[in-house]
């Protein structure tokens, strides 16, 4: 069976949120009176062996594009192949070219067009597509605390594989898309531990260098040993502090010496020590660690196994991942679960929904 590692040992090259050639708020958020008149870049990240789905379409003619999808939207009935056919074959930059060209050519927005004409799941992985990267990831954080009870999950899916710049920006266009105060939203839409693991990763002090110091790595081993199996109880701000501060490859070491002290795998002292919500946050960041591409094969599994089906993880994960690592990601779900994603999705997903995410698949 071949061993995939992971891309990179930092959360850079995991970022669809502000990658290459993603901006800051200041081109994401129509309201220029609300804007800090900034546009950052993050600069290309090292992507190692990852492989993405979608690429820029070589032969791009945005005003065709534009045409093709307003010949789709008219008439009797919609034709959403037309629109698969162009959206999933198309860069997110592309995309954002498609929706401004539209507004020019038509004095129509792009997406009430589309959210007229279409409906369900479908709508919403287009509507998706067709949001900035930025825009995208802060709606889905405001949707994870909103009504009653909170997602962690998605909250921490999606902060533990931004960057520090990432962070910052998330904060930011959080405050322009929907008038709140993101860390104030987290603290108190949650409690306790959890709360100050989110906290910790709402500071953005991540290490995100590549260096591995082999002597702190035994003293965080021996830290994590004392918190959990070597005391009565378990002193879980050690572990968040070592989760949410040290960079990939120091954790890989960390979680290597910690099996050598203690004879237990990270992740089986972790189900032993913690519980609930915190165990699965926790579980989620050694993974994130150890091979982030795993991890997200893993929460495409978990949203389609059992009853009923987590779409909005499919959407969120599929999209945001098409330009970054999808394509590893589909190579590590048949490794682990001897069926390939694009049979899973046809088993779990049905209609034109089914058809978008199958072409963003390729």
């Amino acid at each position: 069976m071949t061993s995939h590692a992971a891309c990179s040992s930092s959360p850079s090259c995991l970022s669809p949120w502000t990658g290459p050639n993603r901006t800051g708020p200041a081109s994401i958020c129509p309201d220029e009176a609300r804007q800090r008149i900034i546009t950052s870049r993050i600069p290309a990240p090292v992507m190692g062996n990852c492989q993405p789905t979608v690429v820029p379409y070589e032969d791009f003619d945005v005003l065709a594009d534009v045409k093709a999808i307003r010949k789709a939207c008219k008439g009797f009935g919609t034709d959403e192949q037309a629109i698969i056919d162009v959206l999933a074959n198309r860069s997110a930059d592309q995309r954002q070219e498609i929706k401004q060209a539209y507004y020019d050519k038509y004095d129509d927005e792009l997406v009430d067009v589309l959210k007229s004409e279409l409906s369900g799941n479908f709508e919403k992985a287009i509507v998706a597509m067709l949001d900035p990267a930025l825009v995208y990831a802060v709606k889905e954080l405001r949707r994870a605390m909103k009504g009653a009870g909170t997602d962690e999950d998605v909250l921490v899916e999606i902060l533990c594989t931004a960057t520090n710049s990432d962070v910052a920006l998330l904060r930011e266009c959080y405050f322009q898309v929907h008038e709140r105060d993101l860390d104030a939203d987290i603290e108190g839409d949650t409690s306790g531990d959890v709360r100050n693991l989110l906290m910790a990763l709402m500071q953005g002090q991540r290490d995100e260098s590549y260096e591995v110091d082999e002597e702190l790595a035994e003293q965080d081993a021996a830290s994590l040993f004392e918190a959990g199996e070597g005391c009565f109880g378990t002193d879980e701000s050690a572990f968040t502090f070592i989760l949410a501060s040290r960079n990939y490859l120091q954790l890989q070491a960390t979680f290597k010496m910690y099996e050598q002290l203690s004879g237990t795998e990270i992740l089986d002292a972790i189900e032993s020590e913690t519980s609930g919500t915190l165990k699965r946050c926790y579980v989620a960041l050694v993974r994130v660690a150890k091979n982030p591409q795993l991890y997200f094969a893993r929460r495409l599994n978990d949203a389609m196994k059992g009853a009923g089906t987590d779409e909005d993880t499919l959407i969120r994960i599929i999209v945001c991942r098409s330009e970054y690592d999808l394509e590893t990601i589909k190579e590590l779900y048949l490794e682990k679960y001897d069926v390939s994603l694009k049979d899973a999705l046809r088993d779990e997903c049905s209609g034109d929904f089914k058809r978008l995410l199958l072409a963003i698949c390729h």
